[in-house]
């Protein structure tokens, strides 16, 4: 990947926080997080990922997102300057959950490991 295409996506992020957290009145996206971008490499796609503290309702702040996508991209234009801004596309993202599911594996495997 090239580093004007990463350095994209860490502004993106950066940006869409910022949109999120100012602009942004939807009840339902409150407490999101961005995590991370993914763009493709002619600019035409861009997934957004997230996470919410509000774990159930995950599907629920998905579909908001997704539906100010179309605000989100207006506002990043004015924001970015790129010559073609990408269509986003906002995705749940449960690596951190995973990561989390993970460590909670190892811990009761050591918990076995001391108790045997």
């Amino acid at each position: 990947m090239s580093v004007k295409l990463e350095r994209l996506q860490n502004t993106f992020v950066e940006e869409i926080s910022k949109i999120i957290r100012n602009n942004i009145k939807d009840k339902n996206i409150e407490f999101v997080t961005i995590t991370a971008s993914k763009i493709s490499s002619d600019l035409s796609y861009a997934k957004i990922y997230f996470t919410t503290l509000k774990d159930d309702k995950k599907e629920e702040i998905t579909k908001s997102l997704n539906k100010a996508s179309s605000y989100i991209r207006t506002e990043l234009c004015n924001k970015v300057n790129i010559r073609k801004m990408p269509e986003l596309s906002f995705i749940y993202d449960d690596s951190i959950e995973y990561g989390n599911k993970i460590e909670h594996i190892i811990d009761s495997l050591k918990e076995g490991d001391n108790n045997g």
